[in-house]
């Protein structure tokens, strides 16, 4: 007689809660409470009413005197908002990697080098007692919930050597970090005997921001306002900029998006089509225009092409943290009567966000202050052989590196948008399959990734997940059980939250997240109410649980498998002519 199939209810929505004990007392409290207060709950729609977006989406945290409430650098997917005391943010200089938690980076020294010769005589993975010791100016103590806590020991001393800056009732912080997929940028610690904070978690703030127009301005306007401070700060081409010439530069720095948040669709559409060409791709700057300022990238990707016989060819794409257009402007700040215009075309790849500071200022603010030997070359005569984009951050042309019709592959299918992505050479590869059956046994034999995938000459790039610089797979998640790991940085997911939705499958753009029914102890497939099979989400978490890095890699026995930053050029190029 067959055994019928386990029965369990399917996962919704909000079936894990942000904070299992908030109650209704709590959520009435925090609808007295700008800026919920102010809120209009019949804005919200049926399926995500405001009063549970709070019972489910937030959480209340209480932190005491020097507790650390974000670190800089961690990945995190909420933001916060100050119900009551006071906290610090540190703006200048950053803390220690040792009182972050993290091993401060230390080059060997000869001594250390030449005890290696020795080292073998040692047990494996051993330590001395004192490389075991935390950094006295931190201590951790246990909080609520059996959470642990880490604290600064001497305030006084940190906020005589940082330059920090309160914030107060009402503030909100961490909004960077939920909403743009990327590392929280300031550490922010407790400075009064006790703050109460509100935590939400990126998913209830999009679907606040969402219902609400003045918290979404608001919103919009801090993130905008604390991302340009801070990325003015870091951009080489402004460090020499006094903090009154970057009051002025900032007063006139334009903001500008182009393509779609959740591009995957869209290219996927093209990419089916087989119609992903430059051309479709919104024009930032226009070869031959005049270039009305210099553009740097805050977030996404942008092609960097030129006129070639009747159509286009790719030189180079640039990130985050790249600008383009200095040259032109300095040329002809430098020499008036002799102007040129646009050299290249720039094109927004996907989704990106810029900061465009105009002609005006560069020639007003920017390049008067620069020194002489920072000014780039005057603008060379182009033509159609020529490939010079020897710009700020282009000062050698990626098509040299790795040959045109390689950067056109990589470009095309966006693969550049991979951290860790699996290449494959396959003149090495001999088809063994030992890299498949290492994740196999990793993984509760069911392998992440598959070895085939698009390929140019030798080389292949394989259907894993490429651990994405712009995770487009987050968008979308209900529960977020997607998210990135906060050591590494890693997109994993977790099987607890998973509902199944199949967003992050549909929005991954390189196919590298699939669906796997589940199944019990006994081997028997887990079906829903629907006496359907329960589904999970599934993909390369890059081993983050094991010792040693990437199965796959390291099974390899011919060297043809790497994990691979499509971000470094040169790399690739270096590991193609081995």
């Amino acid at each position: 007689m067959p055994i019928a199939p386990p029965i369990v209810q399917r996962p919704q929505r909000w079936d894990a809660a942000f904070d299992p004990n908030m109650t209704d007392a709590v959520v009435n409290r925090l609808l007295t409470i700008a800026p919920f207060s102010q809120m209009n709950a019949e804005r919200f729609p049926k399926r995500t009413p405001l009063r549970e977006i709070l019972r489910h989406d937030t959480s209340i945290r209480r932190f005491r005197k020097g507790e650390i409430i974000v670190r800089q650098g961690d990945y995190g997917t909420s933001a916060f908002l100050i119900l009551s005391g006071e906290v610090r943010v540190v703006l200048k200089p950053d803390l220690p990697p040792s009182v972050l938690g993290r091993q401060p980076p230390v080059k060997k020294g000869i001594v250390r080098t030449l005890a290696q010769l020795w080292s073998s005589l040692r047990p494996p993975e051993s330590f001395q007692r004192a490389q075991l010791r935390q950094d006295a100016r931190v201590g951790a103590r246990q909080g609520e919930n059996e959470e642990v806590r880490v604290f600064l020991q001497d305030l006084p001393r940190v906020l005589n050597e940082h330059r920090t800056e309160a914030m107060i009732s009402g503030d909100f912080f961490g909004e960077i970090a939920a909403l743009s997929r990327m590392p929280r940028t300031s550490t922010i610690f407790c400075d009064s005997s006790e703050a109460e904070l509100v935590e939400i978690r990126w998913q209830g703030l999009r679907d606040l921001m969402k219902c609400d127009d003045a918290l979404r301005t608001h919103i919009n306007k801090i993130y905008r306002e604390r991302a340009l401070a801070s990325y003015l700060r870091a951009t080489p081409l402004f460090r020499h900029l006094s903090k009154e010439q970057l009051d002025q530069l900032a007063a006139q720095v334009e903001f500008a998006t182009y393509g779609d948040y959740d591009w995957s669709g869209e290219y996927k559409r093209l990419a089916k089509a087989g119609s992903v060409r430059p051309e479709k791709e919104p024009v930032i700057t226009q070869e031959g225009d005049y270039p009305n300022g210099v553009v740097l990238v805050r977030a996404g990707f942008a092609r960097v092409s030129q006129k070639f016989g009747t159509g286009e060819r790719t030189l180079n794409y640039i990130g985050a943290g790249h600008f383009f257009g200095v040259r032109e402007i300095a040329h002809n700040w430098r020499t008036p009567r002799e102007t040129v215009n646009s050299q290249f075309t720039l094109r927004a790849i996907g989704y990106t966000h810029l900061l465009i500071v105009p002609t005006s200022a560069m020639e007003q603010i920017v390049l008067p202050s620069l020194p002489k030997s920072e000014l780039p070359d005057p603008v060379a005569p182009t033509t159609d052989e020529s490939t010079d984009v020897s710009d700020e951050n282009l000062l050698q042309p990626a098509s040299q590196k790795v040959g045109g019709d390689v950067l056109e592959f990589l470009t095309e299918n966006r693969f550049f948008n991979g951290t860790a992505t699996m290449v494959i050479d396959l003149d090495r590869c001999t088809r063994c399959d030992d890299c498949v059956r290492a994740c196999a046994s990793t993984h509760d034999n069911n392998p992440r990734f598959l070895r085939h995938g698009p390929s140019h000459g030798r080389l292949m790039i394989a259907n894993a997940c490429m651990h994405c610089a712009d995770p487009v797979c987050m968008i979308g998640c209900p529960t977020g059980a997607i998210h990135r790991e906060s050591f590494g940085g890693q997109v994993t997911i977790n099987p607890v939250t998973c509902i199944g939705c199949k967003a992050c499958a549909n929005n991954c753009p390189y196919d590298a997240i699939r669906m796997v029914d589940i199944r019990d102890e006994n081997g028997e497939f887990m079906l829903g109410e629907d006496l359907k099979p329960i589904a999970k989400a599934t993909k390369c978490d890059l081993c983050v649980e094991n010792h040693g890095g990437p199965a796959c890699e390291r099974a390899c026995p011919h060297g043809a498998l790497e994990r691979m930053n499509l971000n470094d050029l040169g790399s690739l190029a270096k590991w193609m002519k081995r």
